[in-house]
C-alpha cells in the first residue's frame, strides 16, 4: 500500500510535537512500506558488493591452482550474476531512495502549509514570517535526507557484521585488524559531528533571520519607497547576508575538514591492510586469493563507513530541521474549535452583541461606518476569526459553541485584499472540489470577471501566477468575489468587494449579486451609493453601534427631514461618492438631477 500511495498524500497525519527525534520516528512509521523495501534493496545491494572480493578471490586461487578449468569458469558465472543482482538492486535500490525523501520532503511541507492555513495570522504574532517560509525552503528537504540515506547506513552496517564473520574465518589476526581498525577510524570522524551541528543551527538561525528581513522587505516596498527608506533596509539586508555568509564559510571549514579526513583515514587503514596482509602471505598463512579477498573487503568496507558519516551528517541537519518544523507547528490558533452544539437550522439570524448589527435570513444588508475598518472588524468577527467571536450569536447561541467546521461551512467572509495562489483558475475558484463548468461561468458573470477568462488562453483552464500578479487589482478582485459566491454559503461576508472596479462595473455586479443571492443572508461592508442602492437594508454604525438602520432611500429622506443619525449617514456616503469620482456622483442623481 506504502509504494503506490500517490503524492502528495490528501493527508500530512498529526505528527507528535514531544522532540525533534519523536517526530522524526513518527514520519519513519508513516512511510515504513517505501522505507523498508529501499532497506531491503540496500541490503541486498551491499550483500552482494561485499560479496565481490571473496568470489574474486576465489577465482584467483582455483585459477592459479588449476588453471582454465571448470572452477574457474563456476566462479567467473557466479561474479556474473552477483553483479547483474548489484545492478538491479542498486538501480530499484536508488529509485526508492528518492521516494523517500520525496515523501518526508513533501509530507513535512504539507504539514506547515496546513498549519499555517489553520492558525491563520497568530503564527506571525509568535514567529517572523521568513522562519516559516525557510521551513518549507530548506528544512523539508534537509529532513528528507535522513530517511534517503537510511537504506545505504543500514545495508553498510549489516554487510559490516557479515564481511566480519567471512575475515574471521579466514585469518583471525588480519579479521581483527580490519573490523577494530574502522571503528576507530570512525570515533575520530565523529569527534567532527558536534561542532558540526552547533555550526549548522548557527547558519540555520541566520538564514532565517536572512528571509524574514527579504520577506518584510518586500512586502512594505512600496512603503518603503514613500518614506525614502529603501536604503536603510538595503543595508540591513547586507549585513545579515554576511552573517549567513560567515556562518556558512564556519561550517564549510567544518566540513571540508571531515571530507578531508573521510579519504585520508580511510586510505591510511588501507595502506595498514595491504601491508599486514602482504607479511601474512609471505609467510604464508594467507594464500595469494585471500590476500587480494582482505584487500578488496578492506576497501569495500571504507564505503559503509562513508555511509556512516554521511547517516551522521544526514542525521545532526535532520535533527535540526525537525526542532525548527516543531517550533512552527506548536504555534495555536486565535480560534479554539471545542464547540460541540449542532448548527441551527437554516434561516438562522446571525447577530454580533456589542454593536447590534443584526443579519437576518435571505435579506442583503450592507454595513456602512464613519471608519470602515471598524465595520469590518465587526463583520470579520462574525465570521469567527478571532477570540470575540464569543460575542456572536447565531439563532441566540454563541457562535463559539458550534463546531467550526460547521461555521466555515455556512458562513464564508470574504476580505478585501484576496489570497490567490499558482494553479488553473477553475481549481481556484472551486475551492470545495465539486461544481461543474456551467457553475464556475456563471459566478463570473456574476462577479463581471469575463475579461479575466478571456485573458487566459486556455479559459477556466489557464494559469493564474502567484499572487494573481498576471491580473490587475479590479481582476483578483473579481475573482476572489467569484470564488466566494461558489461556497454557496447560506450567510456571505464581503468585505469591500467592489473597492478596485470602476462605477460602471461595479453597477454591475451590485445587481448581478443581488440575483445571485436571492433568498440567502449577504453582508456588504461598502460605503458606494451603487451597491447601497440595492441592498434590502443599511446598518449605519457609530462607535461601534447601530445607530440607525433602514434602506438606502429612506435613510437619505430622514437626513433631508433633519435625523442626526441618517444626517451621518449621508456625509459618510457622499465622501464615498466623492473619493469614487465623477461617474459615481452621475449615477447618484436621480431622472431630474437629485440625489436618489
Amino acid at each position: 500500500m506504502h509504494l503506490v500511495r500517490p503524492l502528495p498524500e490528501a493527508d500530512p497525519g498529526t505528527p507528535p510535537l514531544t522532540t525533534p527525534m519523536a517526530f522524526l520516528l513518527w514520519q519513519a512509521r508513516r512511510q515504513s512500506g517505501v522505507l523498508a523495501a529501499a532497506v531491503a534493496f540496500g541490503i541486498l545491494g551491499a550483500v552482494c558488493q561485499a560479496a565481490l572480493p571473496f568470489v574474486i578471490g576465489r577465482a584467483i586461487d582455483d585459477g592459479l591452482e588449476h588453471g582454465l578449468t571448470e572452477p574457474l569458469l563456476r566462479w567467473c558465472l557466479v561474479l556474473l550474476g552477483v553483479l547483474v543482482v548489484t545492478l538491479v538492486a542498486n538501480s530499484v535500490g536508488h529509485r526508492l531512495d528518492v521516494q523517500n525523501w520525496l515523501r518526508a520532503s513533501l509530507n513535512a511541507s504539507q504539514l506547515v502549509g496546513h498549519h499555517v492555513t489553520r492558525t491563520g495570522s497568530a503564527i506571525t504574532k509568535e514567529l517572523p514570517t521568513g522562519e516559516v517560509v525557510a521551513t518549507v525552503a530548506s528544512d523539508a528537504l534537509r529532513l528528507g535526507e535522513i530517511y534517503a540515506h537510511a537504506a545505504r547506513f543500514l545495508g553498510g552496517v549489516v554487510t559490516y557484521i557479515v564481511v566480519g564473520f567471512v575475515l574471521m574465518g579466514s585469518s583471525v589476526p588480519l579479521g581483527v585488524a580490519v573490523l577494530a581498525g574502522l571503528p576507530v577510524v570512525a570515533a575520530v570522524l565523529g569527534l567532527l559531528v558536534k561542532p558540526l551541528q552547533a555550526k549548522q543551527a548557527k547558519q540555520r538561525e541566520e538564514s532565517g533571520r536572512l528571509t524574514t528581513i527579504g520577506s518584510d522587505t518586500v512586502a512594505g516596498l512600496r512603503i518603503l519607497r514613500g518614506i525614502g527608506g529603501e536604503e536603510a533596509f538595503a543595508r540591513r539586508y547586507a549585513e545579515q547576508s554576511q552573517r549567513v555568509r560567515h556562518a556558512g564559510v564556519a561550517v564549510a571549514r567544518t566540513q571540508s575538514t571531515l571530507d578531508a579526513l573521510q579519504v585520508l583515514l580511510p586510505g591510511l587503514f588501507l595502506a595498514g591492510v595491504v601491508w599486514f596482509g602482504a607479511h601474512l602471505a609471505l609467510a604464508g598463512e594467507i594464500t595469494t586469493g585471500q590476500l587480494v579477498t582482505f584487500y578488496g573487503y578492506a576497501t569495500f568496507l571504507t564505503q559503509p563507513l562513508r555511509a556512516a558519516t554521511q547517516a551522521v551528517q544526514n542525521g545532526t541537519r535532520a535533527y535540526v530541521a525537525a526542532r525548527k518544523m516543531i517550533g512552527v507547528l506548536r504555534t495555536t490558533s486565535d480560534v479554539t474549535d471545542s464547540g460541540t452544539t449542532p448548527a441551527p437550522a437554516a434561516g438562522a439570524t446571525l447577530r454580533h452583541e456589542p454593536s447590534g448589527l443584526e443579519l437576518r435570513p435571505g435579506q442583503l444588508v450592507a454595513v456602512v461606518s464613519p471608519d470602515p475598518d471598524a465595520s469590518a472588524e465587526i463583520v470579520t468577527t462574525m465570521a469567527r476569526f478571532d477570540t470575540t467571536a464569543a460575542e456572536v450569536t447565531w439563532d441566540g447561541v454563541p457562535l463559539t459553541e458550534f463546531p467550526l467546521a460547521q461555521v466555515r461551512e455556512r458562513i464564508v467572509l470574504s476580505e478585501p485584499t484576496p489570497a490567490l495562489f499558482t494553479g488553473e483558475l477553475a481549481t481556484e475558484l472551486d475551492v470545495r472540489g465539486h461544481l461543474s463548468e456551467e457553475q464556475l461561468l456563471e459566478a463570473i458573470r456574476v462577479a463581471d470577471a469575463r475579461d479575466v477568462l478571456d485573458s487566459l488562453p486556455a479559459g477556466l483552464h489557464g494559469e493564474i501566477t502567484e499572487k494573481g500578479r498576471s491580473l490587475s487589482g479590479g481582476q483578483r478582485q473579481r475573482v476572489a468575489l467569484a470564488r466566494a459566491l461558489l461556497t454557496d454559503a447560506e450567510v456571505l461576508l464581503l468585505i469591500e468587494p467592489t473597492s478596485a472596479v470602476d462605477a460602471h462595473t461595479e453597477a454591475r455586479i451590485a445587481a448581478n449579486l443581488r440575483e445571485a443571492r436571492a433568498g440567502r443572508t449577504t453582508a456588504i461592508v461598502s460605503a458606494s451609493p451603487l451597491v447601497l442602492d440595492v441592498v434590502d437594508d443599511v446598518a449605519f454604525l457609530v462607535d461601534g453601534v447601530v445607530a440607525t438602520r433602514g434602506s438606502h432611500r429612506d435613510l437619505l429622506e430622514r437626513a433631508a427631514a433633519g435625523d442626526a443619525a441618517a444626517e451621518a449617514y449621508r456625509r459618510v456616503v457622499s465622501r464615498a461618492a466623492a473619493d469614487d469620482g465623477d461617474e459615481t456622483q452621475h449615477a447618484l442623481a436621480g431622472p431630474e438631477g437629485g440625489a436618489r
